[in-house]
C-alpha cells in the first residue's frame, strides 16, 4: 500500500456526508409532500365516516318501518280475525268422537266391527298412535309460547319470533281436520266417528287423553279389557317373561284415566260380551244406539283377530 492509499475510514467526512445527502434525497420525499398526504388521508377519512354515518341512520329507518310492515301483516294472529271469515270451525261437520281405549289381543277388533254395525258409527282401526306425535307438537310449542308471552308480541329480529303468536285454537282445528280428512274419513251418514288403538303412553297417559278431548270435543272412550291371563298367552305376549306384570300395570293405569272421565267413559269386558251380548246393551244405550241382539250375533259368528 502507497502512502497515498488509505483506509476506508480515513476518507475525508465531507465526502461521505455529502453521498449519504444524495442517497436520502432520492429515496425519502420531501417533509411537505408528507403532509399533504396525511391530510388528505385524514380529510377522506372524515368524509367516509360521515357518509358512514348517514347509511346506518337510513338502514335503521329502513328497519323500523320494515318491521312495522311485518307486525302490520303478521300481527298476533287470530285476535285479529273476524266473525265469519271463513275460518275451518265454521265449516267443520257436525260430529261426535268415539275412541276405543284398550291393549294389544284384548278382543278389540270384534270390538271395532261390533261398534261399526251401529248405525251412524264409524271407527277406524289401529294407526300405531301416531295422534300422540300431535300431542308432543302442540306440547312443546304451547311450552315456548308460554315461556316467551310478552306483554307485547315479540319483535321480528328475536331469536323466537313469532311462536307468541302461536293460535292454540286453530292449531287444534286444523289438527282435527288433518286426522278426520286422512285417518277417519267419515261417510256421509257417520254421526259417531273415531278409532280404536292398543298403542298408549306409558308415562303422560292422563294428558294425552286430556290432549285428545281438546282435539275433539265431547270426545268419549270405550275402555275394553280382556283376562289378563289368556291375553299374556296370546301372540308376542307369550314371548315376554314379565307379561302378565306389563299388562296389569298397563291395565291399572288405563282404569285409572277412564275413573277420571266419568260419563265420558264406558267400560267392557270381553270375556262378558261374548258369553252373553247382553252385556253390550249399556254401552248402546250410552251410545245413542239402538240394541239390536241379532245384529251382534251376526258380527260375533265372523271370526276376528284379537
Amino acid at each position: 500500500m502507497t502512502e497515498n492509499e488509505g483506509f476506508p475510514g480515513d476518507r475525508p467526512p465531507t465526502r461521505v456526508t455529502s453521498r449519504l445527502a444524495r442517497r436520502a434525497a432520492l429515496l425519502v420525499p420531501p417533509i411537505g409532500h408528507l403532509v399533504e398526504q396525511r391530510d388528505r388521508l385524514r380529510t377522506t377519512c372524515h368524509r367516509l365516516r360521515e357518509e358512514r354515518d348517514r347509511a346506518c341512520r337510513e338502514r335503521d329507518t329502513l328497519r323500523a318501518e320494515r318491521d312495522a310492515l311485518v307486525l302490520s301483516v303478521a300481527g298476533p294472529g287470530r285476535e285479529e280475525r273476524s266473525p265469519g271469515d271463513g275460518s275451518a270451525a265454521e265449516e267443520e261437520p257436525a260430529l261426535e268422537y268415539l275412541f276405543v281405549l284398550t291393549y294389544g289381543r284384548s278382543g278389540s277388533t270384534l270390538l271395532q266391527n261390533l261398534l261399526n254395525s251401529i248405525p251412524g258409527v264409524l271407527v277406524r282401526g289401529e294407526n300405531h298412535g301416531v295422534l300422540y306425535e300431535l300431542y308432543r307438537f302442540h306440547h312443546k310449542v304451547l311450552h315456548h309460547r308460554d315461556r316467551l308471552a310478552r306483554p307485547q308480541p315479540l319483535p321480528p329480529f328475536h331469536p323466537w319470533w313469532g311462536i307468541d303468536g302461536y293460535p292454540e285454537e286453530e292449531a287444534l282445528a286444523a289438527m282435527r281436520r288433518l286426522v278426520l280428512d286422512t285417518l277417519i274419513r267419515p261417510r256421509p251418514d257417520s254421526r259417531i266417528v273415531g278409532f280404536k288403538e292398543i298403542t298408549w303412553p306409558d308415562e303422560d297417559l292422563a294428558e294425552y287423553v286430556a290432549f285428545l278431548r281438546r282435539l275433539f270435543p265431547g270426545a268419549r272412550f270405550v275402555f275394553n279389557t280382556r283376562d289378563l291371563a289368556d291375553v299374556a298367552r296370546s301372540k308376542w305376549w307369550a314371548t315376554m317373561p314379565d307379561a302378565a306384570e306389563r299388562l296389569a300395570r298397563t291395565e291399572k293405569r288405563m282404569s285409572e284415566v277412564v275413573d277420571g272421565l266419568g260419563d265420558a267413559a264406558v267400560r267392557v269386558h270381553y270375556d262378558d260380551y261374548c258369553a252373553d251380548p247382553e252385556a253390550l246393551r249399556p254401552m248402546h244405550r250410552w251410545l245413542g244406539g239402538e240394541f239390536d241382539a241379532e245384529r251382534v250375533r251376526t258380527v260375533m259368528a265372523v271370526r276376528h283377530s284379537y
